[in-house]
This record gives C-alpha cells, structure tokens and sequence, in this order.
C-alpha cells in the first residue's frame, strides 16, 4: 500500500479548512450580516428571542428620538388583562415574550401624528430617526396619502401626509400608524394603499390590523407598562380599544361629488335655513352627547344621511334630524334622558315589538328616531295618528361605519348608496322638496292598522 505523502494530506486540509471557511463567511454575509441575530430559525420560523430583540431595538430607537408609540397590536393587546396592568411593578424583567410574540410576522404600534413634527426641506424633523433606524437594518416602507382635514367643497387637494410606516428587518415587520386628530374631538388612521412601483412583497399585508378600511378612535389614554421585559405603553383600557379596532371602519364624505352637486342646486343661504342648521347641528351634538352616554349606538338616517352622502351638510328644507337606532340597543330610559337634556317628548308611536318611534322637539327643530328591526327584513316602523294605520321601510342589510359630520364623529350606513337608493330611489341626487313620509319613500308599504284598543299606547301625541 503506497505511503500519504504528509505534504499533500497537510495541504488538502487546508483547502477544504480555506472552503468550509468560505461557505460559513457567505452564509452570514447572506443570512446573519445585519445588526442582530437572524429572525429564523433553522426549520425556518420565528424564534421569540429574536422577534423581541428585533422589538427592542425598534423600541429603543423610538425611546432615543422621544417618539411615544404605544402597542396597537389587536393579537397582543388581545393578551393582556386588565390585572395584569394593575400589577405592572411587581412584573418581572426576564426574556419570556408572552405578549409581543404573537406567531406573526409583524407587530403594529401606533403614534399621535402631531408628535412627528415635519420639516419642509428634509420633509422631517424626524430625519435621525429614520437614519438610525437604517443604520440598524431596517428597510423602510412609506406610505402617504392626502390630508383630508385640508379637504373642503373649495380644496381638493390636500397635502400628503405620512399614514403608515412599514419597518422590516430579516422578515420581520414593524408597522407604525400614524393617527391623526380630527375636528370631531377623535383620531383618524388613512388607508394603506400600494403605489404601482411599490414592492408587495415587502410585507405580509393581509396580516397587518390596520390600513385596510381608514379607522376612526376615540383618544386612548396611554400608560407604561412592563411587557416581556421591555417598557412599552399601552392603552389603559386594552378591551375598550380592541373593541373600538373592530369596529374602526371610517368613510370620508365625498368632496368632490357634494361640490358637483352644489354648483347644480346651490344650497340655501337664506338667515331662516342658515339658523336652522345651526340649530340641528347644536342638536345633533346634544343628541349624541345623551345616547353616548347611555351607551345606546345610532346612525344618520334617513334625510340626514343623505345630507350626509350627498352635500356633507344638513339639508336646509328638511326641518328635521333623522337617527336610526337598532331596537336591541333600545333602553327603557331614553325618553328620561332627552328631557333631562332639555328635549320634550312630541311622539311615541308604536311599542318596542312593533314600529317604535320616538320624536323629540328642541328650539323648534324635530329630533325623530327609528328603530330598527331585523327579522327576514330590516325594517323600520311608521304610524299615522289620526287613522292607526301603520307603514313599514325596508331597507337591504347593512353594517355600520364612523364618518364625520358637522364636526362630530358619528355613525353611517357602510353601504350608504344602498341605504339611500333603498329610501329615496334612483333620483336620490335630485332636490325633493315637497315629501310625504307615507307615499314618497321608494321602500315604503302599508303595514296594517293598529287595533283601536291599542291607540293609547302606541299613539302618543304630546
């Protein structure tokens, strides 16, 4: 057997030392070269180590620049309780990610856009931020949008604002929201929509909780608390908030169509309909004040949500405020409530089984509310006083959105078309002004009449 020259065994070592060498420099380059240990694992998914470094990191950035993010992730807001907030001292700083860890790939916080202060030349005052942020390894995603506060029947174009920042680091997704305040007195978030060049493999965006649908809040109040070992704030009220995200969904009133419509019917400037709309917003406002806080949910109804839909303003020839209110929401002591708010009872028609209607007057302007029922339709009820004989509105399903309307956030029809083409036909854009509430309506039908008997309780004049 022929003997290994020792010079050439020593030299194939090092060759293969020199390319096992190569291969683990490459790997790292390619898959461990940024700041940070590599967010998978080696079957390929996330380790909570390193999803709560990555968290971390951010965190501390945020902390440097004094940017006050709070955790707006539904799934980890989700596991928090309102005890474990209470005992936020007594938790321990240790590396067990129990809360920001959900199994995703991203984590949302969210910021009080007027915290991001804006520089004209940069476009930031925020510059070192987004740098040191870089410098760290994240890729940065920006995605901007019109200010629709600068939108009027007269400005169309507002100025772009930042709406959502997207931060990536080896896979992993860092969307901060930036929440803006509106002049109903809450906060705003605008959609996320990808520009044609943007890359939609950046981030899993069908994971992401908020930039589908633009979403309107109430303003959080904010603590500091423990979580998984980092400081991070959240909302006090964690259930109240993830409540509210569910329901977030806003509809912006359409500018553009209400100017189109004013330049063919020029609203009404008289001092009789410009004190009437100053009269229903006033009590429009009273009557949102006193059914929030009866915890009672409403929506614009009828002429109203049309004003709504169609103008973005009262109609002046309505002489009335219209809300709908669903009859499970219904509470015993609404009727207490308005006339403790200085309202008095003009109507109660119908029961609370059966075409209930509640009409309040305030300085002369009419507050009527319907209620609506869900069986095989939706419906809601009408009565005349004089004869008994009951009429029935049917409306398609429909869900409900926030809007803002005279300077007041409140609810609307999600389908609005739908709603008001169910009400007022396909010639909803043409000014009615002459109305009968028995014959016009394009839903309305005879319902019966109410049995005589019944009259004193379900035809109430005052």
């Amino acid at each position: 057997m022929p003997r290994v020259n020792r010079t050439v065994a020593l030299s194939l070592l090092i060759v293969c030392s020199l390319v096992f060498l190569l291969f683990q420099l490459y790997y790292y380059r390619k898959y461990v070269g940024k700041t940070g240990p590599h967010i998978l694992n080696p079957a390929g998914h996330l380790t909570t180590s390193q999803v709560q470094w990555t968290v971390k990191t951010f965190l501390a950035l945020a902390q440097r620049f004094r940017l006050p993010l709070f955790l707006a992730d539904t799934i980890a807001l989700s596991l928090l309780s309102q005890d474990a907030l209470r005992q936020q001292d007594l938790l321990v700083r240790e590396p067990h990610c129990s809360f920001l860890c959900t199994g995703r790939p991203v984590t949302s916080f969210a910021l009080q856009a007027n915290r991001w202060k804006y520089d004209t030349g940069y476009g930031y005052q925020q510059p070192g931020f987004l740098l040191a942020a870089e410098q760290k390894g994240f890729e940065l995603m920006e995605l901007r949008g019109e200010d629709p506060r600068l939108a009027s029947l007269d400005t169309l174009s507002g100025e772009q604002i930042p709406l959502h920042f997207l931060f990536r680091l080896h896979n992993y997704v860092i969307q901060v929201v930036f929440l803006y305040e509106r002049s109903g007195n809450y906060l705003w978030h605008g959609p996320l929509r990808l520009q044609a060049d943007m890359d939609r493999s950046f981030a899993p965006f069908k994971l992401l909780d908020y930039g589908y649908h633009s979403g309107a809040y109430d303003r959080p109040e904010l603590i500091l608390t423990v979580l998984d070992g980092l400081d991070v704030r959240v909302p006090r009220n964690v259930s109240s908030f993830v409540a509210q995200q569910k329901h977030a969904r806003f509809l912006e009133c359409r500018y553009r169509e209400a100017r189109n419509f004013l330049q063919l019917y020029p609203d009404d400037s008289s001092v009789v309909a410009v004190d009437f709309r100053r009269k229903a917003k006033t009590l429009l406002h009273l009557a949102a004040r006193t059914l929030t806080q009866l915890g009672v949910p409403f929506w614009l109804s009828s002429g109203t949500c049309l004003g709504w839909f169609r103008q973005c303003n009262i109609i002046s020839y309505s002489r009335d405020v219209d809300i709908g209110i669903f009859i499970k929401d219904y509470r015993p002591d609404i009727i207490a409530a308005f006339r403790k708010a200085g309202l008095s009872l003009k109507h109660k028609f119908g029961k609370v089984e059966d075409s209930l209607e509640l009409s309040f007057l305030s300085d002369d302007i009419k507050l009527d509310i319907f209620f609506f029922y869900e069986d095989a339709d939706v419906w809601n009820g009408g009565t005349q006083a004089k004869s008994g004989r009951k009429f029935k509105y049917i409306f398609p399903r429909f869900s409900l959105c926030w809007a803002e309307f005279l300077e007041l956030k409140v609810r609307v029809p999600c389908e609005t078309l739908d709603y008001v083409m169910a009400n007022y036909g396909t010639t909803w854009n043409i000014p009615v002004t002459s109305w009968d509430w028995k014959t016009s309506p394009s839903n309305v039908q005879e319902n019966g009449v109410w049995p005589v008997s019944e009259w004193e309780e379900v035809i109430q004049v005052y």
